[in-house]
C-alpha cells in the first residue's frame, strides 16, 4: 500500500471543536472512507501552528478520485468548513507533502 502525507491548516481557537468531531465521526464517513481504499488514516495536530498533519494508507484498487463526489464527503466537508482553511467546494485546503524517509 502506498503511503499518502499531506498537511491542512485548522483556525485559532478551533483545537477542541476539531478534536471532538473527529472523536465522534459518522460511521457513515469511515465505512466511505474505508470502501474507497483509505487505511491506516491518522491526523496529528501542531498547537504552535495550528497545521494539521495527516497521513494515510491506499490501497492499490483505491478510488481516491471519485471521493470528492460522494454526498458523505461533501457534507463532511461542509461540516468542518467553519473550523478550518478550505476551497470555495468546502473541501479542505490541503498541500501534498513529500515522503523523505521511510524506515518501513
Amino acid at each position: 500500500m502506498e503511503r499518502v502525507g499531506f498537511k491542512m491548516k485548522l483556525h485559532p481557537g478551533m483545537e477542541a471543536e476539531y478534536k471532538k468531531r473527529h472523536d465522534e465521526i459518522w460511521p457513515e464517513l469511515s465505512e466511505l472512507l474505508a470502501a474507497y481504499g483509505i487505511r491506516n488514516y491518522v491526523i496529528f495536530h501542531d498547537p504552535e501552528t495550528n497545521i494539521l498533519f495527516a497521513t494515510f494508507q491506499k490501497t492499490e484498487t483505491n478510488r481516491l478520485d471519485e471521493l470528492a463526489d460522494a454526498p458523505v464527503m461533501k457534507k463532511w466537508w461542509a461540516f468542518m468548513g467553519d473550523i478550518m482553511d478550505t476551497n470555495p467546494d468546502t473541501s479542505p485546503v490541503q498541500k501534498p507533502l513529500d515522503c523523505v524517509f521511510d524506515i518501513a
